[in-house]
């Protein structure tokens, strides 16, 4: 079976996508950057494990456990839980102990243990809570027109863990791989996109998928990719 992973969009302003999955028969995948963080909760060999997944900003190559459950709260970009600076996270993350089936600990309050269908509560919970929140300079809510440029720019760094650039180009390289994967020629890929040419597709495929045009287009890869959806 491999990695089965089910994913939908939220209509929460903190949330991105909500995703569950099951791991059967498979040693690893290829983790795609990411310019966002997630929550993510998971069970294996009967013991329950929670951590933060921060930014990646390059793919790499993540181990799965076999036989076992996950569930995962991507968060939007600019949102970020300010106890835990997010530039701690990028490149890793950040294990949160002492989980049981039913509960978990976060910043000296015990929360019950989410899921798959009520993520959007427990969201709201941690707003108001004031463990989660959101920088309006990266979700561009407000005029910043008084803003410096150096500002905004400090200021998007110290939500995101990464530069402007730096998520457009992953961003950009996700649509890509999504594209080809639904069966769109790299040629056209690069015009809709606006890469350069070919070559610079190319690169930016290895850098941020961790796979070329012709490995995204085959049916059945040798190893799975982790959660991958367009922008």
């Amino acid at each position: 079976m491999g990695l089965e992973v089910e994913s939908r969009p939220s209509d929460s302003p903190y949330i991105e996508r909500v995703w569950r999955s099951t791991s059967d028969d498979v040693g690893g995948m290829t983790s795609v950057a990411t310019a966002n963080w997630d929550l993510v909760f998971w069970e294996h060999l009967g013991r329950v494990n929670v951590s933060l997944q921060g930014p990646e900003p390059r793919a790499s190559r993540a181990e799965v456990p076999e036989h076992a459950t996950f569930f995962g709260i991507v968060f939007s970009l600019g949102t970020s839980m300010p106890h835990i600076p997010i530039n701690r996270l990028v490149h890793g993350g950040a294990e949160i102990p002492d989980a049981t089936r039913t509960s978990f600990h976060l910043k000296g309050s015990t929360w019950r243990l989410p899921d798959y269908d009520n993520a959007e509560e427990f969201v709201r919970r941690l707003v108001r809570e004031e463990i989660v929140a959101s920088d309006p300079v990266v979700t561009a809510t407000p005029d910043v027109e008084d803003l410096s440029e150096r500002t905004v720019q400090r200021r998007f760094v110290a939500a995101t863990g990464l530069t402007r650039g730096t998520v457009r180009q992953i961003n950009r390289a996700r649509q890509a791989a999504v594209l080809i994967q639904e069966g769109v020629p790299a040629v056209e890929v690069v015009h809709r996109l606006g890469y350069f040419d070919q070559p610079h597709l190319a690169r930016s495929l290895t850098r941020f998928i961790g796979r070329t045009a012709t490995q995204l287009s085959r049916r059945n890869p040798p190893e799975p990719l982790s959660l991958l959806y367009g922008s």
